[in-house]
């Protein structure tokens, strides 16, 4: 097993270099309302105008291109609850390679119709992380195609850390939010941050109701939860083994956030910067809103993580429905 060590700066500006041709460089953002509301100067890099939707395109990219031939052929398989896979789906339609991906039954609807558009082959699984793993092996097995992990795997992790190489170069912060899930995102941009200006703070966030990454920082070890249902279904799963040493060593604070105020936070950026996010995405906004750190004065970067949503199902309708039943 590769050493976490080996995730460092150099290995994830060479994950810029390979994919800078078929990603999006995403714009940094800023609000002066949300600045004035909160006191700080807020900096959002908008991976929602990522290819496939979302900061997912990185990561899979950099680790289908970084295949040797022999192991490419065979293709790539990974379990995702639908960005993964939709991104690992699109590079493997770029390096003309098969792609197989897990989907939990109770992936959204929009997230699976993405991973069909890029002709990858879909296997639907019980929504548990056993289940989900025992479909890849099976996979695995059956077709010789190597296992990509969403969040456990080295170039993934540097492939996502070049969205903070992006937000450093275009914004002088004192602070990085981003959410977490399994870890990737965080261990990228916590490495890629910290290395780069070794100052800066790396502050993690996650819904109360997916609290692990929490309870494992707090506690000083990896810690796995039953998860409660949270409306960022790409922060539902444990942190990953091998990014919690990461986490441990990179990361300043982890945070977490209630149901309503991702929902609250969701709403305000769609009707004040007019553009689409995910739950996921909103969750380092929730902080914000609910004052859970002090930003007063601060510079502070926010990586918008997606903007793949069902319109047909806004957690906010959701919200006034069962209000107005109740």
């Amino acid at each position: 097993m590769t050493s976490t060590l080996a995730l460092n700066l150099d290995r994830i500006r060479a994950a810029h270099e390979r994919v800078r041709a078929y990603i999006h460089r995403t714009p940094v953002l800023t609000s002066s309302r949300f600045d004035d509301a909160s006191g700080a100067k807020l900096f959002f890099k908008c991976e929602n105008f990522q290819k496939i939707g979302a900061f997912k395109a990185r990561g899979a990219t950099n680790a289908v291109f970084v295949l040797d031939d022999a192991s490419a052929k065979r293709g790539a398989v990974t379990h995702s609850s639908g960005n993964h896979g939709t991104a690992l789906a699109r590079a493997a339609k770029l390096r003309k390679i098969p792609a197989h991906i897990v989907m939990p039954k109770n992936s959204a609807k929009v997230k699976v119709r993405a991973v069909e558009g890029y002709g990858a082959n879909i296997v639907f699984s019980e929504a548990t992380q056993e289940a989900r793993e025992a479909a890849c092996a099976s996979l695995m097995a059956q077709t010789g195609a190597t296992l990509i992990h969403p969040f456990e795997n080295e170039d993934v992790m540097a492939g996502q850390g070049t969205a903070a190489i992006e937000l450093l170069e275009d914004a002088d912060v004192d602070l990085v939010m981003c959410p977490i899930g399994g870890g990737g995102l965080l261990c990228g941009t916590a490495v890629a941050a910290k290395s780069m200006q070794p100052k800066i703070k790396v502050i993690a966030v996650e819904p109360e109701n997916a609290d692990d990454a929490a309870k494992s920082f707090r506690a000083g070890k990896r810690i796995v939860t039953k998860k409660n249902f949270t409306i960022a279904d790409g922060l539902r799963t444990n942190v990953g083994e091998r990014n919690f040493p990461i986490i441990q060593r990179y990361v300043d604070d982890v945070v977490t956030v209630s149901e309503d105020a991702i929902v609250s936070a969701m709403r305000r950026i769609w009707e004040t910067m007019k553009i689409v996010i995910e739950p996921s995405a909103a969750v380092p906004y929730a902080v914000i809103l609910e004052d859970k750190i002090d930003i007063v004065g601060k510079r502070v970067g926010i990586i918008l993580t997606g903007g793949n949503v069902d319109l047909d199902a806004l957690p906010w309708l959701r919200h006034e429905s069962e209000i107005s039943c109740a």
